[in-house]
């Protein structure tokens, strides 16, 4: 029997906890108190899915991350949630779909420029990936301090256009 609307509530509250927390497994065994995945509210479908991220139990996420992206299609941390299962599950066609998405939500999030910029990047387009990191540069220059350690330059790192974008001075 799944718990009242009443009693829903602290379970959430505790879920939200536990991520915050980093204590991904007990987040994941109280929201499925809440009962099957399908008959949940958005904010909880949330949490579920990011509780999966966490564990990369990314194949798992999907399906909820989805359930809550339906419930609140203008929520970009669903969309962001989603783009990185599908990058890992070797979908960045989705990834990047999911981040567009976003992007017409917030288009002066810096967050999604960037990451649209590691994708493009993993894609093999180099000029969309150096659009998109020069527009996450302009909207906030601190992103130029973890280009250096993004894997996920390797495939431009050393060209010309990627080159030149981060030798401009800001």
């Amino acid at each position: 029997m799944s718990p009242s609307r009443k009693q829903r509530q602290p379970l959430i509250l505790a879920a939200e906890g536990y991520l915050e927390l980093g204590m991904f497994e007990h987040a994941l065994a109280t929201l499925n108190q809440l009962g099957d995945a399908k008959s949940l509210e958005r904010q909880a479908a949330y949490l579920k899915g990011e509780a999966l991220r966490a564990l990369a139990r990314y194949e798992e996420a999907l399906p909820i991350l989805q359930q809550a992206a339906d419930a609140a299609p203008d929520d970009i941390h669903v969309h962001l949630a989603m783009a990185w299962c599908y990058k890992r599950t070797g979908r960045i066609d989705l990834a990047i779909q999911s981040l567009d998405d976003a992007l017409l939500i917030e288009p002066g999030e810096a967050l999604l420029h960037y990451n649209l910029a590691c994708y493009w990047s993993l894609a093999g387009n180099k000029h969309r990936a150096v659009k998109y990191l020069a527009d996450a540069l302009r909207i906030d220059p601190n992103y130029r301090d973890l280009i250096d350690n993004e894997s996920d330059f390797d495939p431009i790192r050393h060209d010309p256009e990627f080159v030149s974008l981060l030798t401009v001075i800001v």
